[in-house]
């Protein structure tokens, strides 16, 4: 099982970056918020879904990222240079936690949901999370956590009541463009 921390600080692609943190506490949310905005990067980062390539991380990109307290899942919203969403990316985890420093972290449990701009959903590395139960890295309750988180995000997707993506395009606006996260000129 991989630790992966909001701040990437070991992601050797982005050669340029800014990363801010804020807890919040409202009725909406409570947890970690985080915005990663990419300044310089070695080359740009491409994904395939189905019939789709996406470019997901490029010069002025950002992403915003959910810590959910008390949650087995994280939230990744990608957003373009002109902060247009690409995709919402979810994390099933086993746990989460914030460094000293204040850096949020969550050990990855490999399953994935990803949700596309046009609505289409992906579930990811169903392969993954079968060799990692193979192999020992996990136990069949960190099998059974990360697809029942799974099977819960994407039911709440399905109903229409996965709160994130109305959140993360009106937090993109409120917090980036206006408020507390904008970068001081």
């Amino acid at each position: 099982m991989k630790r992966k921390f909001g701040d990437r600080a070991n992601w050797r692609r982005i050669s340029r970056r800014r990363f801010a943190c804020r807890y919040v506490e409202s009725e909406a949310f409570t947890g970690y918020i985080t915005l990663y905005t990419i300044y310089n990067l070695k080359e740009p980062l491409w994904k395939n879904y189905g019939n789709h390539t996406y470019r997901i991380a490029d010069k002025g990109y950002s992403w915003l990222q959910y810590f959910p307290h008390n949650s087995h899942y994280i939230v990744t919203a990608m957003f373009d240079e002109r902060s247009e969403i690409i995709q919402w990316y979810i994390d099933t985890c086993k746990t989460q936690g914030v460094t000293e420093q204040g850096v949020p972290w969550f050990d990855d449990l490999y399953l994935d949901v990803v949700v596309l701009r046009n609505g289409e959903v992906f579930l990811l590395d169903e392969d993954e999370l079968d060799d990692a139960l193979t192999r020992g890295d996990i136990t069949k309750e960190d099998y059974q956590l990360a697809i029942s988180t799974a099977r819960s995000v994407m039911k709440a997707i399905d109903a229409h009541q996965f709160p994130y993506f109305l959140m993360s395009l009106e937090d993109r606006k409120r917090l980036f463009d206006n408020g507390e996260f904008r970068r001081k000129s």
